[in-house]
């Protein structure tokens, strides 16, 4: 039986599903990147060394002697400058200045890949009947990515050293959302026709959805440190537990603890999919590595390359839910 219903279409000449298609898969690669560059400016408490917010100048990275000891002086006022890092010198502000600059010059190459190509498409009037709509939202949402990305900075700019980890969520995912969208909306366009979800498509997005913001909550937390043991959470399955949203000792065990329920929930829709062949196997193949890599970057202490792949692993798994989702439908 069909797990997916599907609404085939016929585009005009004018009309270019294949290059938009294209686009906005280079759009996700690029939401991709992003999500990567971001997790390892978290994980090296970067994000919080630039401390204003020039979207257009700011481009332009400190090129002088004077223009670095500027920045440094700026940030050394800051919460985290006073608080934390009051004895970092100048060649380990630069360090932590790099990961938070690049994250900033790919938002702003995002928003340029992202807003121009769409007003040429909808100049030529080359956008397919009925696109226009998902192609608005991934705008909206670009748009305010950058905007929830200051958001969040501005709050470890006032009077905490740390951004606050429910806004660090919510840019997180938007970036997801933003690349959901885009992937969805380009296989619609690559395949000719625009699929409805699969059953069983919404409840599994919407528990990685809740494992994505608790990974999010982890991240601001710093509560990947509050324990480096697995399975047991010192010394018991079930530790001294309190808020689910500010603790970090509970949220690191709701993370770890609702793993195995997306473990268990993807391997399952993989098996009842298997006729999908490579789709299914890169799922279920995917949510195995990243449960190892959850329980890596807990046992050793939050390494920023295995943190950074564990992130980098949702954003995959997500991307390949996505894709099974959309398979065929058997004739």
């Amino acid at each position: 039986m069909p797990t997916t219903t599907a609404t085939s279409f016929d585009a005009p000449a004018r009309e270019r599903p294949r290059a938009i298609a294209l686009w906005l898969l280079a759009v996700a690669a690029l939401v991709f990147v992003m999500i990567v560059v971001g997790g390892i400016t978290r994980l090296t408490e970067s994000g919080l060394s630039i401390v204003r917010w020039d979207p257009v100048s700011g481009i332009v990275p400190p090129l002088s002697a004077a223009d670095w000891a500027a920045e440094y002086a700026a940030y050394r006022t800051s919460p985290q400058g006073v608080l934390v890092n009051a004895d970092m010198g100048l060649a380990a502000f630069k360090g932590i200045f790099f990961w938070e600059y690049l994250h900033r010059v790919i938002a702003r190459i995002f928003v340029a890949a992202l807003v121009l190509p769409m007003a040429v498409f909808a100049m030529a009037r080359s956008i397919p009947r009925g696109f226009g709509r998902p192609l608005l939202v991934i705008l909206a949402l670009g748009v305010l990515q950058p905007v929830a990305g200051w958001w969040m900075v501005a709050s470890g700019l006032v009077d905490r050293p740390a951004v606050a980890h429910e806004r660090l969520a919510v840019h997180l995912v938007l970036a997801f959302s933003i690349l959901a969208v885009c992937v969805w909306t380009a296989l619609d366009l690559l395949e000719a026709r625009r699929e409805r979800l699969a059953r069983w498509t919404v409840p599994l997005l919407a528990l990685l959805s809740v494992q994505i913001v608790w990974g999010a909550f982890t991240a601001g937390l710093r509560a990947g440190h509050a324990s480096d043991t697995w399975p047991l959470m010192l010394g018991s399955l079930v530790p001294p537990l309190a808020s689910l949203i500010d603790d970090p000792v509970s949220v690191q065990w709701f993370h770890r603890t609702l793993a195995w329920a997306v473990a268990a929930a993807v391997l399952a829709v993989a098996w009842q999919n298997r006729a999908a062949g490579c789709r299914a196997g890169l799922l279920a193949a995917l949510v195995l590595l990243q449960f190892t890599l959850g329980v890596l970057t807990v046992v050793y202490g939050v390494p920023v390359a295995v943190a950074a792949t564990h992130q980098a692993g949702a954003a995959l798994l997500l991307a390949a839910t996505l894709w099974l989702a959309h398979r065929e439908a058997p004739r």
